[in-house]
């Protein structure tokens, strides 16, 4: 699906090297896979705010901000405080508009029947529906 999203975007490269990895697989040892097989590139972490709050639970999150930069979109949720990580200097708050649709959203109102073509690429859209996700 990641493949059909991204297909009308030529600078963005999905990838499914994450399946070949062993499982149960945790974000630091896919970056440090990606950084032993591309060396010559430097890999950054894009989450939306509402993950940041609880990022001091993920596994060896220290060794992730050591060596790779934090990109965070911001959330409305429902605990809207600072996190700890809020002024560290790999974690840099991207300033775009707020935009209320997530995952979750789209996954209940395509269970719930709504019209959800507006918030998704046609293709994505299409894929969904002959793949019958979610209902």
């Amino acid at each position: 699906m990641v493949r059909i999203a991204t297909e009308d975007y030529p600078k963005l490269k999905p990838s499914n090297i994450e399946f070949g990895l062993p499982q149960p697989n945790y974000t630091v040892n896919t970056l440090t896979h990606l950084y032993e097989k591309y060396p010559q590139h430097h890999f950054s972490l894009i989450m939306g705010e509402d993950n940041l709050q609880s990022f001091h639970k993920w596994k060896n999150y220290e060794t992730i901000l050591q060596n790779h930069q934090l990109y965070v979109y911001p959330r409305v949720y429902k605990n809207n405080v600072k996190s700890k990580f809020h002024d560290h200097q790999k974690v840099q708050f991207v300033n775009a508009p707020i935009v209320e649709i997530s995952s979750t959203l789209i996954r209940k109102c395509i269970k719930d029947g709504k019209n959800i073509t507006p918030l998704l690429p046609k293709s994505v859209w299409i894929y969904l529906d002959e793949m019958n996700f979610y209902r």
